[in-house]
């Protein structure tokens, strides 16, 4: 992906203006061994309602075919506003609506019990004529979304069916350490392409992290269509870590899609909890009510809301290929 990562540099520059030695084979069995602990000093569990101060959720959902339909089955939008409440930031997946209030009703109805929650929308993006957006969604009470951060990846070699949108966010802090920052990569990979998409997202990643040289929390999230041992050149990143495995993230519990990706040498903020929240049981759903939701299951980790300052210092400078 040598010539797709030096477009996507350039023109991810002149997008925005202002703003390997080791082994294949070694790195993805640290990997593998890094998640495995992580998964056993963490077993998979719904996140409870009450928050403390010391953490925050970050989670991924992909709500299928989320559009006019779905918003109007006031069951399902039910549903979906308590999972999103039960998050500090949210990555949507496969917004699939013309109508651009879609997800702004959306909020609204999530705030319709005194929350505070705000709103980020990507472009529609595809090759066809069913177009998808992405979205972030966050509370404002513990969030803030960094001005001027948000901007879609461009891919001028198209290697990508649906381009990942990028913001930074960091965690209001009243006292005097600073907050947990991170950048979030949103990405739904074409099932039918995964191989060429995840020996691109490598450089995607690369690419938006050195364009930030202050920030060194990074995530990619979102639903990649692949497990965690099928990440391609994405997987084969020095210190690279994936939050999901072993673990089925669709709703009918056959199959591994959806996960978090960062690098677990600079986010230590990373507490190990993690989990796929399961609508069946969390809601007292059937699966037929539970597919009505989505065919897929929100995951996610949680992240010490204090930046660690190690962090930027100690994180190992590498190019892209």
């Amino acid at each position: 992906m040598r010539r797709f990562a030096t477009c996507l540099s350039i023109a991810l520059m002149l997008a925005l203006l202002a703003g390997c030695g080791a082994d294949a084979q070694q790195i993805l069995q640290e990997v593998r061994a890094e998640a495995e602990a992580n998964r056993n000093s963490a077993p998979v569990a719904s996140p409870s309602t009450v928050r403390s101060g010391d953490s925050i959720r970050v989670a991924s959902f992909n709500i299928q075919v989320f559009g006019v339909s779905k918003m109007g089955k006031p069951e399902v939008v039910d549903v979906l506003a308590q999972v999103i409440r039960r998050f500090d930031i949210v990555a949507i997946q496969e917004v699939r609506a013309a109508d651009q209030s879609v997800v702004p009703r959306f909020v609204e109805q999530i705030n319709a019990t005194g929350r505070q929650y705000a709103h980020v929308l990507g472009p529609r993006l595809g090759r066809t004529s069913s177009k998808e957006q992405y979205a972030y969604i966050y509370d404002t009470q513990s969030i803030e979304l960094v001005p001027g951060s948000v901007y879609t990846v461009p891919d001028p070699s198209d290697f990508l069916h649906r381009e990942p949108l990028v913001a930074r966010f960091q965690v209001r802090s009243t006292g005097r350490e600073q907050g947990f920052s991170c950048t979030l990569i949103n990405i739904h990979t074409d099932p039918d392409e995964t191989d060429i998409e995840l020996d691109a997202l490598d450089d995607v990643y690369l690419t938006v992290r050195n364009n930030a040289p202050d920030e060194d929390d990074v995530i990619l999230l979102g639903d990649l269509n692949v497990d965690e041992r099928h990440l391609g050149e994405l997987g084969q990143l020095s210190g690279i870590a994936y939050v999901v495995s072993g673990v089925p993230t669709n709703t009918i519990g056959k199959s591994t899609y959806d996960n978090l990706v960062f690098d677990r040498r600079s986010t230590t903020e990373f507490t190990g909890a993690w989990g796929v929240l399961d609508l069946m049981a969390d809601y007292g759903l059937t699966l037929d009510q539970a597919k009505q939701v989505s065919d897929h299951l929100p995951v996610w980790a949680e992240f010490a809301s204090r930046e660690h300052v190690t962090g930027i210092a100690g994180r190992p400078t590498e190019t892209v290929r």
